[in-house]
């Protein structure tokens, strides 16, 4: 028992999380007991303020599951929203100790299990955080997880994950999982809406992926989507948006295999969507 960190991109401090609790699998028991009256309180007041900034920037079907998550006084046990999400759509939440390998991410997804980081960000780190925390994980992804077509999306997703992690094509598919499920964009009855968990946890990309004049915002095409870059430590530069979530799921229906190929020739995008010179590494 116990794996090593797991760290994505450049840092100048060490992943957080207490990696010596976790399986095979990277998965650990929720440590409830753990948390301070400090860390509830934070839990708190992350979600009254994220909660009050939804209504006419939210994805309406996020709006309506929300309170599934149950109560928002405290962090919640996930074994509580286990009990009624997998009679929703078969999900259940799994506790991991901070960010995982793309692998063992994947494969918990392939098979409806959501891996949910157990500690919280410190009140210093209120407005951001580098690393997607308790906060972020719950409030943001495991709402839409009560939406049996984004439930099913995702676990394509995670299926689709192994088969380009063997294929080479990890990159171009972990764009789609951002400019989805992360920094997705939705038009509904009452205008362009946001469902992706990184602008729902966000007080202030919320805002801006919605309304801002500034970011490019394009209709979900996978060609595209594959071959733009995206920035981690700014708001998106753009969005892309899709009609339904029924759309999500028609759209990772075909085999991936040759649109990997075909798109290996071709040039990329930077994350301004302004074209780059030279083709996909």
């Amino acid at each position: 028992m116990g794996q090593a960190p797991v760290v994505y991109g450049q840092s100048s401090r060490p992943p957080r999380g207490d990696y010596s609790r976790a399986q095979d699998d990277f998965t650990c028991a929720q440590n409830f007991a753990a948390y301070t009256e400090a860390d509830h309180e934070t839990y708190h007041r992350l979600y009254e303020r994220q909660s009050a900034l939804l209504p006419g920037l939210a994805s309406q079907a996020f709006i309506d599951v929300l309170p599934r998550l149950g109560a928002k006084e405290r962090i919640p046990r996930f074994d509580d929203i286990n009990e009624h999400l997998w009679k929703a759509t078969r999900w259940e939440l799994v506790a991991v100790p901070g960010l995982i390998p793309e692998r063992a991410f994947f494969s918990l997804l392939a098979n409806r299990k959501f891996p949910v980081t157990d500690w919280i960000r410190k009140p210093e780190e209120f407005d951001y955080i580098v690393e997607p925390d308790i906060f972020h994980d719950l409030f943001g992804h495991v709402p839409l997880l009560f939406n049996p077509v984004l439930a099913d999306y995702v676990q394509r997703y995670g299926q689709g994950g192994l088969k380009a992690e063997d294929l080479g094509a990890g990159e171009m598919l972990a764009r789609l999982y951002w400019y989805t499920i992360e920094f997705g964009l939705i038009r509904e009855a009452q205008g362009l809406r946001a469902y992706g968990a990184g602008i729902l946890s966000s007080s202030g990309e919320l805002k801006y992926s919605v309304q801002s004049p500034e970011p490019k915002r394009l209709p979900l095409e996978l060609s595209r989507t594959m071959r733009t870059r995206y920035k981690i430590d700014t708001y998106q530069q753009t969005y892309f948006v899709i009609d339904n979530f029924e759309q999500l799921f028609q759209l990772t229906e075909p085999d991936f295999g040759p649109l990997y190929e075909q798109l290996r020739s071709l040039p990329e995008f930077a994350a301004n969507s302004e074209p780059l010179v030279s083709a996909a590494p």
